[in-house]
């Protein structure tokens, strides 16, 4: 995974509607997620592996952030 990757998720997180990352499942975070990184980016199988088990490793920092706000 590279930083910029990285800066597009968190990005994609912080601007994300509360509401919408605390409503969706685990399973269902982690695919939106991605489908919205990969709907700006066109990602290798290898980058949405990455990113994919990144995204589950972060789900309650993601979900912590969103309950913050």
């Amino acid at each position: 995974m590279t930083p910029l990757m990285l800066r597009q998720l968190w990005a994609l997180v912080e601007t994300t509607q509360s509401n919408i990352l605390l409503s969706l499942d685990d399973s269902s975070l982690v695919q939106w997620l991605l489908r919205q990184v990969r709907s700006e980016r066109s990602l290798d199988h290898h980058e949405l592996d990455a990113l994919s088990a990144y995204i589950q490793s972060r789900l309650p920092l993601i979900r912590d952030l969103a309950q913050g706000r």
